[in-house]
């Protein structure tokens, strides 16, 4: 399997707009709650990640910390709809 390399390219005169950025975060949110409501638990969802990182110095503790975070991205960077 080989890597793919994404390249980000960032446009200091027209960055993201920040409803397109916090669509992003509650996306992100969103799709990781449903995989958390889903039959795979979070150890094997982290043994999962850790393997198909490869050879890499990620830990599992690290993994787990990200994954532990990923359900506050919302509270953290979006503030509700007042509308």
């Amino acid at each position: 399997m080989s890597k793919r390399n994404i390249k980000i390219v960032k446009d200091e005169l027209q960055p993201e707009s920040v409803e397109l950025l916090a669509k992003s975060i509650v996306q992100v949110a969103d799709g990781f709650q449903r995989l958390l409501d889903s039959s795979l638990n979070q150890r094997a969802l982290i043994v999962l990640l850790h393997d198909g990182i490869g050879q890499s110095h990620i830990t599992k503790a690290q993994i787990k910390l990200v994954l532990d975070n990923l359900p506050r991205l919302k509270a953290w960077y979006v503030r509700p709809d007042t509308k």
